[in-house]
């Protein structure tokens, strides 16, 4: 176990997370940032082209230019695998595969992974076929064919991103009807690109360095199938990484962490931020906003300035 206390251990190393770190380091306080990877679940993007100031940006060079800045500026972290976070008196103690920290407070940026197809190859093909946020990724698939594997609000909103771009979008549902709001299926259905597929189960991909076809059974003939695509996008949910915290804060029903619009949770001591927060708008930059502000307000209540209006 390390003896130091730190003045607060962030735990999550994506945009959120890193965001937090900076700005709480620049605000001197000791911070800890211990996570699996730089960059968190954007690291699977090919394409980023949504954040102010990165015109085209891959999740990997995003992933790096964090790794670089919080190396710069001199942040003590810790890439480890987190197993447990309790709190022991006055302090909150986490356990890693490999070390013991210990902090007065904690910041919580785990974010939320996506529900995987449960294929064996499907970890090979994550940035190289298979894609997660059209928001990110829609912009490569220009004159080019896609596929959005799902049928809520997640896959319908995909398909709308990619219209403008894709020429042809096949859109593959288990199920014998669309689950996304009415508006959304209304209008996706007038596209022309778009071809709906029910009762479709994702049994197999084929390709060699990327994607080039993907396979699935017909759960009504039992009768195997197969489409060519230059890539999916897998929108069968997404679950937050709450899990480690479950018992020191309150979550909602859909396993989120409920905060403040500061990031404060129900425990006194931990603030959470970016996507595993109950706060709307899954979205990097958003997520960066919400690890600055949260940062901020560990200042505010750590070192207590006179004027916290002048933060």
């Amino acid at each position: 176990m390390e003896n130091k206390i730190y003045e607060l251990i962030i735990l999550g190393a994506g945009p959120a997370g890193v965001a937090g770190a900076i700005y709480a380091h620049r605000k001197n306080i000791t911070t800890l940032l211990i996570g699996d990877n730089f960059g968190g679940q954007a690291v699977v993007a090919a394409k980023i082209v949504n954040i102010p100031g990165q015109i085209n940006i891959s999740g990997a060079q995003m992933s790096q230019s964090f790794e670089n800045q919080i190396k710069d500026i001199g942040v003590p972290y810790s890439l480890d695998r987190i197993e447990k976070v309790e709190k022991q008196g006055d302090v909150f103690v986490v356990k890693t595969a490999q070390n013991v920290f210990q902090a007065k407070n904690i910041l919580v940026t785990l974010g939320r992974k996506y529900k995987d197809l449960g294929l064996a190859d499907e970890e090979k093909y994550k940035g190289r076929g298979l894609f997660y946020c059209s928001t990110c990724d829609a912009p490569i698939f220009k004159d080019r064919v896609a596929m959005v594997i799902g049928s809520g609000n997640s896959a319908l909103n995909s398909v709308i991103d990619l219209s403008p771009f894709a020429s042809k979008i096949y859109v593959l549902t288990h199920g014998d009807a669309m689950r996304g709001d009415a508006v959304l299926q209304e209008e996706i259905k007038k596209n022309p690109k778009v071809e709906i597929i029910f009762n479709a189960n994702v049994s197999g991909l084929e390709g060699d360095l990327m994607i080039k076809a993907i396979k699935y059974k017909d759960s009504v003939s039992q009768e195997e199938k197969r489409l060519e695509v230059f890539g999916a996008f897998v929108n069968i949910g997404m679950k937050p990484n709450a899990e480690l915290v479950k018992d020191l804060v309150q979550l909602n029903e859909g396993g989120e962490i409920i905060t403040d619009f500061l990031g404060r949770t129900s425990q006194p001591g931990i603030w959470a931020a970016g996507d595993i927060t109950s706060l709307p708008y899954k979205q990097i930059s958003v997520a960066i906003g919400d690890g600055i502000r949260a940062a901020l307000d560990v200042y505010a209540e750590v070192k207590k300035p006179k004027n916290k209006d002048a933060i």
